[in-house]
């Protein structure tokens, strides 16, 4: 299929020659079964080895694919019922953020997401999914609201991070920002968050105040993107992917650290393989969390949510300090320093 990415060439390749020989084979008569067999083996060993394998900048590639699923694309096959709602009530509509009233298995929601755009003009009008304060206070306005009528809350998170231009400086992006991070952690409604892209910087924290966080196995989640991290380690984003590889933004990396509650598999080669398949095994892992969240008031989610959030990082508490003239041991001395 169109766009594959530089790591998948030797598998195109024998896609390609399996096509050719079948072609030959037709047009000719002459009978290429037993090669095309044996070659069709082999890509199923090499796409297997190929997928199973990746490196955190192939995962990183993965989830920017300009054909990967958008938060619409999973809104329209995960839920039934869904009516998009606009703008802030304060300044503007802002296509970086979509949300809106939906159903799962008939239970109303409220689901948010970024937007990335389909093609050119529908990212310049989407701001290549980088909202401006505006698409975070329509995305706080949505929640707010299904706070206060009872509905559980979904967000998909698939953005590079904030727009970075004046424009949004000028009407308050950090506070735009901040605020969902406050206002989040408070709602007493179920949260789930489900990284489906790249998650980035604090446009992606933004929507990821959640009792839980989901992410999809080639999905990246990171306090900056690796381009970014690059620029200012090695003064050169070109190197994004050899930050990518020590970064840790891999859903593996983040469940292990607690980051996440669940690694969503993707169909073998990504989930703009196979939307269907991806987007039924979305809709599965919400509803088991949903309504196992359920289950808890208003008070115990809020505190559920806090605890999680509160547990992340390890801390070290540094090593008495010694009476003066005493000799510090050069262990005591790293300790205190950690």
């Amino acid at each position: 299929m169109a766009g594959e990415l530089p790591f998948e060439k030797p598998l195109i390749d024998l896609r390609n020659k399996i096509a050719e020989l079948k072609k030959v084979s037709e047009g000719s008569g002459i009978d290429f079964s037993d090669e095309i067999s044996r070659l069709e083996e082999r890509c199923r060993q090499l796409q297997e080895e190929l997928y199973s394998e990746l490196t955190p900048a192939q995962k990183m590639h993965l989830a920017r694919h300009h054909q990967r699923p958008t938060s619409l694309d999973y809104i329209h096959e995960v839920f039934t019922d869904f009516i998009e709602l606009h703008g802030d009530r304060l300044f503007a509509d802002d296509l970086a953020i979509v949300g809106g009233l939906a159903k799962l298995n008939g239970v109303p929601v409220t689901v948010v997401g970024h937007q990335r755009g389909k093609d050119t003009k529908d990212n310049i009008a989407r701001f290549f999914g980088s909202p401006h304060p505006e698409g975070f206070r329509k995305a706080l306005r949505l929640m707010q609201q299904a706070s206060k009528f009872g509905r559980p809350i979904i967000t998909f998170i698939d953005t590079k991070g904030a727009y970075p231009g004046n424009t949004a400086e000028e009407r308050g992006q950090s506070e735009a920002i901040a605020r969902n991070l406050r206002e989040m952690a408070t709602l007493g409604v179920p949260i789930v968050c489900v990284v489906i892209g790249e998650g980035g910087s604090g446009g992606a924290l933004a929507l990821g105040v959640g009792n839980r966080v989901l992410m999809l196995e080639n999905a990246i989640y990171s306090a900056i993107s690796p381009n970014g991290a690059a620029s200012i380690l090695w003064k050169n984003a070109a190197r994004a992917d050899e930050a990518a590889s020590v970064m840790k933004i891999t859903a593996a990396d983040l469940e292990a650290f607690g980051i996440v509650e669940e690694i969503i598999p993707e169909p073998q080669g990504g989930a703009h393989r196979d939307l269907a398949t991806q987007s039924e095994s979305i809709r599965e892992a919400l509803w088991r969390h949903i309504q196992e969240l359920s289950k808890m008031t208003s008070e115990q989610l809020i505190e559920d949510r806090y605890a999680k959030f509160r547990k992340i990082g390890e801390f070290r508490e540094p090593a008495p300090a010694k009476a003066q003239g005493d000799a510090i041991e050069p262990a005591a001395a790293e300790s205190a320093q950690v």
